[in-house]
């Protein structure tokens, strides 16, 4: 997969390093092992599960922002993984960027009660549901086939996806771990607003990470 554009890995360090522990000498509690997951259904970590948005602004830089807070459920079962269900909500309303400007017009309410330029001063939570998956052969790439419904759209998605990680987590809760991305067209979700100047295409990458309950 791609590298982590700059401001999303500045933004997802900030977010895993407070709160955490780290023990002197010991190691992380998660790790690229699929033989630690284990069936069962899955809640999403908000604290740790986001997904980071990127544009071309202009045609000289990429800028990028982050949906946090994502909840939602997976179900999975290691003997069958092409079996597994994804159901995630997004709060668009709480969505980030590194421009308060910026981020206050993503949420401004349209003019004399006309459309928003972007979602609207209370936008509806997107949402992902997945409807297949299709594994790779070594187990720990799947693409997840689902739909995605934002602003009031919705639309099939693809996912590309990888396995991250697995183990025990702080809390003591079996965790799994997965990383994806995607590239949709905002115009496909009503959101036309400065294309070109701003490009249609919206590169996407999923960090997320799921607490067995």
């Amino acid at each position: 997969m791609r590298r982590i554009a700059p401001l999303a890995a500045i933004a997802l360090l900030a977010a895993v390093a407070t709160p955490i522990v780290v023990a002197q000498g010991g190691s992380a509690p998660g790790a690229p092992d699929k033989s630690r997951v284990t069936a069962g259904t899955y809640a999403a970590d908000p604290g740790h599960t986001m997904v980071v948005w990127e544009v071309d602004h202009l045609g000289f830089s990429k800028y990028t922002g982050i949906f946090g807070d994502v909840t939602g459920t997976l179900v999975i079962d290691p003997a069958n993984p092409a079996a597994a269900k994804v159901d995630v909500t997004i709060p668009v309303a709480k969505v980030t960027t590194a421009s308060a400007g910026l981020t206050s017009h993503l949420l401004r309410a349209g003019k004399d009660g006309g459309k928003p330029d972007f979602f609207g001063a209370n936008p509806a939570d997107a949402k992902f549901v997945s409807t297949s998956v299709v594994v790779d052969a070594e187990g720990d790439e799947a693409k997840v086939m689902g739909n995605l419904t934002l602003n009031g759209v919705t639309k099939p998605v693809t996912l590309d996806v990888d396995f991250h990680g697995a183990g025990v987590g702080m809390n003591k809760k079996e965790t799994v771990g997965f990383e994806a991305e995607t590239t949709i067209k905002r115009s496909d979700f009503g959101v036309s607003m400065g294309i070109p100047m701003v490009s249609d295409e919206v590169e996407l990458e999923i960090h997320a990470a799921f607490e067995k309950q």
